[in-house]
């Protein structure tokens, strides 16, 4: 089965407008005003679901949905952003108690019936859904297993995030469908010419990814001295101009480089201030001059950075068999969107949309958390899956002096 950029963004589209839909149905009900940030599609191992939502503790109204599409979807509020829409719809009522309980299955309902819905209207088919679940719990918790047999070990996930205007209040909306219906459905959608592209190949040039991250991870482990660990990999399909909205307002250190190969665009290896902190005095062999971010620190993130972008993209370059060359690494310093505007501005002078692969890297022995973005040119990653070869994508051990 393949899919191509086309049926991806009417997908993409089809559940940003129910995610819309379903915002405008709260607002009705709560007079909170609302926004749809972002919406995007990403193809995630499941056991990975649910890690960007981080710690804390989340409630939400959970559905299950059959017919032409089947799966699972979940409203989900942080517990304690969650309270002012609760009081909204019954003034006094909390989480805590039955009725405010009532209060979010009740706005789940009305919200994700709607979400649903719209998928029922485009499809010109029937998608029933089951009574609503209240649901609470961690990230972990607070989305559903799935079911426990499949043969994929990764899944589709459409998740709009949705900002309260004015607050700093976001929620979210996890639509999870199972495997083989979404990816017949995107089959059905797509084109039959050169942009189409292999779903199963999508898959493994994620699984190369995680490997790419573990790589990095080793290498921050080697240089450090700080066990670190690969999280989080997965591949997303977002319009352009939604890019920067991921990376929101906190700040970040790092370093960005440009890559040209197949495929070519940019890579970048980012960690909060605090971690660039950690690790930037575990590589340092002299005591720093100081505990806030100084030039010492800069230089070793630096550094640190090349290594992990080396470790990152030699798996690459050995799976697609292509010599991979980057630009030295350039230290960055700002606010996410800041950091990612220019590079999404430059591939969006060529391109629509955008696939973004994500990974995470952290450690339980200091606070240490890091993240590696790669934005490679659309076309050129397609004709980079037409011809990979999947029986390559263990092979991921390349000397980085061959390649670089």
């Amino acid at each position: 089965m393949k899919v191509d950029v086309q049926s991806l963004d009417t997908f993409n589209q089809l559940a940003h407008e129910g995610a819309q839909e379903a915002t405008a149905s709260m607002a009705q009900m709560t007079g909170i005003d609302a926004t749809v940030d972002v919406t995007k599609i990403s193809l995630i191992d499941r056991s990975d679901i649910g890690e960007e939502l981080g710690t804390g503790t989340f409630v939400g109204v959970e559905f299950g949905f059959e017919g032409a599409l089947s799966g699972e979807t979940v409203l989900i509020f942080e517990q304690g952003q969650s309270e002012e829409i609760v009081d909204a719809m019954m003034p006094g009522a909390s989480t805590d108690d039955s009725m405010g309980q009532s209060a979010v299955q009740e706005i789940g309902n009305i919200m994700m019936s709607g979400f649903i819905d719209g998928w029922a209207e485009h499809l010109g088919a029937t998608i029933d859904h089951t009574p609503p679940g209240y649901v609470e719990g961690d990230s972990a918790a607070i989305l559903p297993d799935g079911p426990e047999t499949s043969e994929h070990d990764q899944v589709f996930v459409f998740r709009s995030e949705i900002t309260w205007e004015g607050e700093s209040v976001s929620f979210f909306i996890y639509m999870l469908p199972e495997y083989e219906p979404m990816a017949e459905l995107m089959a059905e959608h797509a084109e039959t010419g050169a942009d189409a592209i292999p779903i199963e190949k999508l898959a493994v040039f994620n699984q190369m990814t995680q490997q790419g991250t573990e790589r990095a991870a080793e290498n921050v482990e080697q240089m450090s001295g700080i066990e670190t660990e690969a999280e989080v990999s997965q591949i997303s399909f977002v319009p352009i101009e939604d890019v920067p909205r991921q990376f929101g307002e906190e700040t970040y250190v790092g370093t960005a480089v440009e890559f040209t190969g197949a495929p070519s665009g940019f890579l970048l290896v980012l960690f909060d201030e605090q971690s660039a902190v950690t690790v930037a005095e575990a590589l340092m062999p002299m005591e720093m001059d100081s505990d806030e971010l100084t030039e010492q620190h800069k230089m070793a993130i630096e550094e640190l950075g090349n290594i992990m972008t080396s470790g990152f993209v030699d798996g690459w370059a050995n799976v697609l068999q292509q010599s991979v060359d980057h630009t030295p690494p350039r230290l960055v310093h700002d606010m996410g969107r800041a950091i990612i505007d220019p590079l999404a501005a430059q591939l969006g002078q060529h391109q629509r949309h955008a696939f973004v692969i994500d990974s995470k890297m952290k450690t339980d022995e200091v606070e240490f958390e890091s993240e590696i973005h790669a934005l490679p040119n659309e076309q050129e990653l397609r004709e980079a899956l037409d011809e990979l070869d999947v029986e390559r994508a263990d092979q991921t051990d390349a000397d980085a002096g061959q390649i670089f």
